[in-house]
């Protein structure tokens, strides 16, 4: 908040605090950057398991169906036994792709930043 700022700008449904509310679980932001860069847009359910290291499957699901209800991702069933889902990026879900990247980015090139931060109690890296 700048300094004089208009406490309107601030509400509690202003733009910045929805998107920090859609990130608020780092699994949004991980699923998303997996379907875009290693999967062209889309996935099976499986696949982005094994893509994604230390999510359980009822996280994974879980989000899944938080992603496909903001209108993130789509969700396909195909007519196989057993049945086969694919989730794909919506083109809603391609434009929240750009800032994802652009904060992964930062963080591969300023590792010592992270590194300088002192461990919240709750983190699982030490």
């Amino acid at each position: 908040m700048r300094p004089g700022s208009n406490d309107e700008e601030w509400r509690e449904d202003c733009a910045p605090r929805r998107v920090l509310a859609l990130f608020a679980t780092k699994w949004t932001s991980m699923i998303l950057h997996v379907l875009h860069a290693r999967h062209a847009g889309a996935a099976r359910t499986g696949v982005l398991h094994r893509s994604l290291p230390g999510i359980s499957k009822k996280m994974l699901t879980q989000t899944l169906r938080e992603m496909e209800d903001t209108g993130l991702l789509t969700r396909h069933v195909e007519s196989v036994v057993p049945p086969a889902v694919e989730y794909r990026l919506t083109p809603l879900g391609t434009r929240f792709v750009e800032p994802v990247e652009l904060l992964y980015a930062w963080a591969r090139t300023n590792p010592d930043a992270l590194d300088q931060l002192a461990p919240r109690p709750t983190a699982r890296r030490t």
